[in-house]
């Protein structure tokens, strides 16, 4: 039945505008609803697809200068640094130029899990190629050969900084626990009297970790230098008991924040203490306070004849770690200080220092020893843990005893520097005997 006899139908014939209103639904509405329905869908399609699109292009190099890299900015970038490595005087396994060919896949952190263990990544990582002016750094004062690990000097962001390197190996331990010592030393966060963690190198071999360089190196090694004649040298390296009150307040405030962390350092001593331009220093030697995070109750470090001089007598009977124990270190290493480098205890044997300390003897105080100084010497070197100063003590007299010393009273040894006579001294390949 057509519409005009539909009874219903309210349009009269010839009404055009009529008959258009009354099909508006299935004339007009219908199909614009179907066309934005199909645009929409359209548009979400394109999107996905444009997302799963690849970031990075890379096409087979067919030589050496033939390689296109990733077109993220920061790859030029470093691509410029390489270019600027040419010509390093630097050791074959440490220039990333000996082997031009660029991998054609950038290796990632998680590549360089998997060659060995687990390892948290850092917001530090750096690329081998941002490094300039790479030397060898030799050791000032070495007792025993690291086969691990190397120092060198080079140039970061135009600032020096010292490269950790591990020597290439396929030993997946030694790896593990460089890598462990680069994450437990970004975990302890910044500290001013530690030295700053600038980088870790994993994208490639070898492993890296980047520190910044104190230009005046280890302590020990400065208060040699103090002892000879200065009439040709700057002023600055003149050590007086000001600048020893200065040192010892930074020290001690880094070894605050250790044992905040939860951490015993075990290692106190001059030379792990860094020194920088200006004579600030920095607490270094953190090595055995990992070790001690790794394996939890041992005590191989402690057997280590190097450090017994400076081990508390709770360390020397075997007793456990305490963090009084680096207290004790601390009185020893403010003694360093003011004899200019020379070994504690000189004239007891390292098998004979316990049953010297139980006896009621304590170091002697040096000839160009203020008692403020020697008294704080003491209150470190307590026999009994709980009767030692605290860090907040040893802060406070520090600062006070900074503030009313005399600081143009130089320090001064007549008795010039006996390598010899040092490693004696300091019990240097003296072997150990238990006294029980």
């Amino acid at each position: 039945m057509s519409n005009l006899s539909n009874p219903t139908y309210p349009c009269i014939a010839g009404n055009t505008l009529c008959v258009v209103l009354f099909h508006e639904l299935e004339l007009i509405i219908v199909p614009v609803l179907f066309l934005l329905t199909f645009l929409v869908t359209f548009i979400i399609v394109l999107v996905l697809k444009c997302s799963h699109k690849p970031s990075h292009h890379y096409r087979h190099p067919t030589n050496e200068k033939d390689v296109t890299q990733p077109r993220q900015s920061t790859n030029r970038h470093r691509n410029s640094n390489r270019r600027h490595l040419q010509g390093i005087d630097a050791p074959p396994e440490l220039n990333p130029m000996e082997h031009e060919v660029i991998p054609m896949t950038v290796q990632t952190h998680h590549d360089v899990q998997s060659s060995s263990p687990a390892v948290p990544q850092t917001p530090t990582e750096r690329h081998p190629g941002i490094f300039q002016l790479v030397t060898p750094l030799p050791l000032t004062f070495s007792v025993k050969q690291n086969d691990t690990i190397t120092l060198h000097r080079a140039v970061m962001d135009r600032q020096p900084v010292i490269l950790r390197i591990l020597k290439q190996s396929d030993n997946a331990r030694e790896r593990q626990s460089f890598l462990g010592f680069a994450h437990f030393f970004a975990e302890l966060g910044p500290h001013p009297s530690l030295p700053k963690l600038l980088g870790v190198v994993t994208v490639q071999m070898p492993l890296m970790i980047v520190v910044e360089e104190l230009e005046n190196r280890d302590l020990l090694s400065f208060l040699w230098r103090c002892r000879q004649d200065h009439t040709a040298q700057a002023a600055p390296c003149d050590m007086t008991e000001r600048r020893i009150f200065a040192m010892g307040a930074q020290i001690a405030s880094a070894l605050e924040y250790l044992h905040s962390k939860n951490n015993i350092h075990g290692n106190v001593k001059a030379r792990s203490v860094l020194v920088g331009r200006d004579l600030k220093v920095k607490l270094w030697g953190l090595g055995p306070a990992f070790r001690r995070k790794m394996d939890t109750g041992s005590a191989k470090d402690l057997d280590d004849i190097e450090m017994r001089k400076w081990q508390a007598p709770e360390v020397l009977a075997q007793q456990p770690l305490q963090q009084s124990s680096d207290i004790w270190s601390f009185g020893i290493l403010l003694y360093e200080m003011v004899t200019l480098g020379a070994a504690p205890f000189p004239n007891i044997m390292v098998h004979e220092l316990l049953q010297y300390l139980q006896r009621g003897n304590a170091l002697k105080k040096p000839p160009n020893c203020s008692n403020t100084l020697y008294s704080i010497i003491k209150a470190c070197c307590q026999w009994r843990p709980k009767d030692r100063a605290s860090l907040a003590e040893l802060n406070r007299k520090l600062q006070s005893g900074g503030r009313s010393t005399n600081d143009q009273t130089v320090l001064q040894v007549s008795e010039p520097l006996d390598m010899e006579k040092y490693m004696q001294e300091a019990g240097y390949g003296e072997s150990v005997r238990t006294v029980v």
